[in-house]
């Protein structure tokens, strides 16, 4: 059997047209189409056809290159380079532009805040081709590192050091001719003692955990935080229901989720312009404060309490065993005796036996309780809310259910797909900019699968147009 043999000198290797490089069915046109439909000056990116100068490069094309390299997982400028030098669908997407890595990388750190704000277009547009509805929204975390060591983390007292030392240097520095050779330029430093400044200014009145611990932070990516074992961000994706379309993403500071569900589908619902009818999270979420916040809205809010994560079953005599009389403000256990209340701050309530020996000559000591002091209720403020969230989790489970599939699919493909498992840029509106890129590849993707093809994408956009 013969065999094909390749021919370097083979004159009609590639068509006479860069537009002939591609398909009509490649992905590459869907990228192609969908910044074509972007408003950049919606974004915050200047384009300006008919300013004097040195000529650039258009910023639709290199916004192209940007979003569809990172659909390749090629978040690297030099990866990109090469990409625009050897790959077919990256010539055709440029049009034949070749950006080196120095461009490329320049343009990303000046547009950082226009690509955060991407995957919020992106989403409006989705809106306006009914593939996100906004009435069921869910919403998750997980944890990227950040381009930092986790080694570099350091309390207080260090940085009240390293500050007065730097004020020290730079004393000397202006005793000292600046065209002095031997000399290095103190740009560096001067940048090193803002981030000192901003760190000391975060950490005044505020240098201890709860735990009373020191509060650390990195020197080197000031707004990350230690995540467990690593350096790292909190990314919290909102995704809608219908066809699992990411409505937002957020690069946090936070550790946890806590302190995170009503900012998050707050934000998300200014994205949608439309209040949702039902949010839902999983128990990392349950801060009755917070869901309090989206509760007041007449937002069905579907969040486990951690007991309900955990399928924990109730012990004997536990606290939904005693009776709460709002009127007396008072409880009743099972034995019909009085808890009456003892001590109360801003956030709870303890209720207990009056007399220790009603307690101790009860049937039930040693079950209920074997506290010499007798038996203890504790009471939030906002009791009654988290009893009706617990109960709104019981009947709702098959839209938890969905959760499960539904808001976790966007990080496999962020984190498995395209291989964003760590951060290149550092402080928040640098990472911002990079899982902003990330979530609209993902978008794409699924408006790919959910309209049939390329073709049937264009089509769609061309109506956004």
């Amino acid at each position: 059997m013969a065999y094909r043999c390749g021919d370097r000198y083979q004159q009609t290797l590639l068509p006479p047209s860069i537009e002939d490089y591609v398909s009509v069915n490649d992905p590459v046109r869907a990228y192609d189409k969908f910044i074509e439909t972007l408003n950049l000056e919606e974004l915050g990116i200047k384009h300006e056809p008919h300013r004097v100068g040195n000529s650039r490069y258009e910023p639709k094309a290199m916004l192209k290159v940007l979003v569809y390299g990172c659909s390749y997982g090629w978040h690297s400028s030099r990866k990109l380079e090469r990409a625009l030098l050897h790959n077919l669908s990256f010539i055709w997407l440029a049009g034949g532009l070749k950006p080196d890595h120095k461009t490329i990388a320049e343009f990303r750190r000046k547009n950082k805040n226009a690509l955060g704000k991407l995957i919020r277009q992106c989403a409006r547009l989705c809106l306006k081709m009914d593939l996100i509805e906004g009435n069921v929204l869910f919403l998750d975390g997980t944890k990227i590192r950040a381009n930092a060591s986790i080694d570099k983390n350091y309390a207080e007292e260090y940085y009240k050091k390293l500050d007065k030392r730097i004020e020290q240097e730079l004393e000397k520095a202006e005793q000292v001719d600046e065209a002095e050779s031997g000399q290095g330029s103190y740009v560096r430093v001067k940048d090193l003692q803002g981030k000192i400044k901003k760190v000391l200014q975060e950490l005044n009145g505020n240098s201890k955990t709860k735990n009373g611990k020191d509060r650390k932070r990195n020197i080197t990516d000031t707004d990350s935080r230690q995540m467990k074992e690593s350096q790292g961000y909190n990314v919290q994706n909102v995704v809608d229901e219908k066809h699992g379309l990411i409505v937002n993403t957020q690069a946090e500071s936070d550790e946890t989720d806590a302190g995170q569900f009503a900012k998050q589908i707050k934000t998300a619902q200014q994205v949608t312009n439309k209040k949702s009818k039902v949010s839902c999270a999983d128990a990392g979420y349950a801060n009755t404060k917070e869901l309090a916040k989206i509760d007041k809205q007449k937002t069905k809010v579907i969040v486990p309490s951690q007991r309900q994560a955990l399928h924990g079953e109730e012990r004997p005599f536990s606290k939904s065993e005693f009776i709460y009389d709002k009127k007396k403000d008072c409880y009743f256990c099972p034995a019909g005796k009085k808890l009456t209340r003892l001590y109360n701050d801003k956030e709870k309530i303890d209720y207990r036996i009056t007399k220790s020996k009603v307690c101790k000559q009860c049937d039930f000591f040693g079950v209920c309780t074997q506290a010499i002091e007798g038996r203890k209720i504790v009471r939030i403020k906002q009791e009654r809310l988290k009893e009706k969230l617990e109960k709104q989790y019981k009947q709702n489970q098959h839209i938890y259910i969905k959760r499960k599939t539904i808001a976790e699919r966007p990080f496999a493909y962020i984190k498995h797909i395209i291989g964003k498992r760590n951060f290149l840029t550092r402080g928040k509106t640098g990472v911002q900019a990079e899982i902003s890129l990330a979530s609209t590849c993902f978008n794409i993707t699924r408006m790919l699968t959910i309209l049939g093809g390329t073709q049937k994408f264009k089509e769609a956009m061309a109506t956004m147009g």
